[in-house]
C-alpha cells in the first residue's frame, strides 16, 4: 500500500511540474504585460525597469523555479494588471466558483442518476424519449449558448431571476457564501443549470447503459429466477453494481466542472477563478493565469489520487498485482 501511494504520490508531483511548465511556456506567446501596464505613454527606460523589478529579464527557466519553489509555499507572486498578491485573489474568487461548482455537481448527481435508471427501466415510455432528446441536446449544445438562451427566458423574457452577478453575499470568516441570502440563491439558479447540463446529461447516459448492461448478466436472471420482486431486483442487486463505474466517472467529472466554470462564469459574469483567469489573459497577466491552471489541475489530480486510492482498497486485483 505504501509503495502503491508513493508511486501516484510522485506522479502527481510530475503532473504539476509538467503543467506549470507548459503553462508558463504558452503564457510567454500571449504578449508582453509591460505594454499593457504602462500603455503608449511609457517609455522604453520605464519599460525595462519594471521588466527587472518584476524578473522578466530573467531567463524562462529561472522565472519557472521562482514560480514553483514559491507555489509550494502558497505563494504565485504578484498580479501584473491589480498589483496584489496572486494568492489572496485567487482566495478572493475561489468561495464564489466552488459554490456554483458544487451546486453544479449536486443537480447533475441528483437529477442524473434517477433519470438513467428510469430511462433503463421504461426504455419505451414516452417520457424516456422525452428525457433521451433532452440529453442529446444538453450533450450537443455548447454551455455558453444554453447561458444564453436561459437569460433570454428566464431574465429577459420572464424577468424571474438575475442575468448576471453573485446577489448579496455573507462574509463567513474568510468565507463568502450567497447561500444565506434570497438575492444570493437566485443569482446561483441559472449558471448551475447551465453548468451542470452537461454532466448531467453524461450522467444519465451513463447510467442508462451501465444498467441495461447490468440487467442482461445471468445473475440478474438467477436473481429473478429465485422469485425476487423487481424491486429488489433493480435496487439491490442491479443498481448497486450499475453505480461502481458511474461513481468513478462522476468524481472525475467534479475537476471538469471547475474547469468548465470559466465559460460559465465568463457568460454570466459571475465573479469567480474563470472569470478571473479570462480577465487576466486579456492583460497578459502571466502569474494570474499560471496559477490558475496549476490549481485547477490539482484539483484534476488530487481527485485522480483518491480514486486510485479507493480502488486500490476495494479491488483485491490491484493488491494481486502490486505485490
Amino acid at each position: 500500500m505504501l509503495a502503491f501511494l508513493l508511486r501516484r504520490v510522485g506522479q502527481a508531483i510530475l503532473v504539476m511540474l509538467t503543467v506549470g511548465l507548459i503553462a508558463f511556456s504558452l503564457f510567454r506567446f500571449v504578449g508582453d504585460p509591460v505594454v499593457y501596464m504602462g500603455g503608449q505613454d511609457a517609455t522604453e527606460a520605464q519599460r525595462e525597469l519594471w521588466r527587472r523589478e518584476l524578473g522578466l529579464d530573467r531567463p524562462f527557466f529561472v522565472q519557472y523555479w521562482s514560480f514553483v519553489k514559491n507555489a509550494a509555499h502558497g505563494e504565485f507572486g504578484l498580479s501584473l494588471r491589480q498589483v496584489q498578491p496572486v494568492s489572496r485573489l485567487i482566495a478572493d474568487r475561489l468561495p464564489a466558483t466552488l459554490e456554483l461548482s458544487f451546486v453544479a455537481a449536486l443537480l447533475a448527481v441528483l437529477a442524473g442518476i434517477p433519470m438513467g435508471i428510469y430511462t433503463a427501466l421504461r426504455p419505451r415510455s414516452w417520457l424516456s424519449h422525452a428525457l433521451l432528446a433532452g440529453s442529446l441536446a444538453g450533450v450537443s449544445l455548447p454551455t455558453f449558448l444554453i447561458g444564453i438562451l436561459l437569460i433570454l427566458v428566464f431574465s429577459v423574457t420572464l424577468g424571474w431571476l438575475p442575468s448576471f452577478g453573485r446577489g448579496d453575499v455573507v462574509q463567513l470568516g474568510g468565507w463568502s457564501t450567497g447561500f444565506l441570502t434570497a438575492s444570493g440563491l437566485k443569482s446561483l439558479i441559472l449558471p448551475a443549470i447551465t453548468l451542470g447540463l452537461f454532466q448531467m446529461t453524461l450522467i444519465q447516459r451513463l447510467v442508462r447503459s451501465e444498467m441495461l448492461e447490468v440487467l442482461r448478466t445471468d445473475y440478474i436472471r438467477f436473481a429473478r429466477a429465485r422469485g425476487l420482486t423487481d424491486r429488489a431486483v433493480h435496487f439491490r442487486h442491479a443498481l448497486k453494481n450499475t453505480l461502481v463505474p458511474v461513481i468513478t466517472i462522476t468524481g472525475l467529472q467534479l475537476g471538469a466542472i471547475i474547469a468548465f466554470a470559466i465559460i460559465t462564469e465568463t457568460v454570466f459574469q459571475w465573479p469567480g477563478m474563470g472569470l478571473l483567469f479570462i480577465q487576466s489573459v486579456n492583460f497578459a497577466d502571466v502569474p494570474v493565469m499560471a496559477a490558475y491552471l496549476c490549481l485547477v489541475a490539482a484539483f484534476f489530480v488530487l481527485i485522480n489520487l483518491v480514486v486510485d486510492l479507493l480502488y486500490y482498497a476495494v479491488d483485491p486485483r490491484l493488491r494481486i498485482e502490486t505485490q
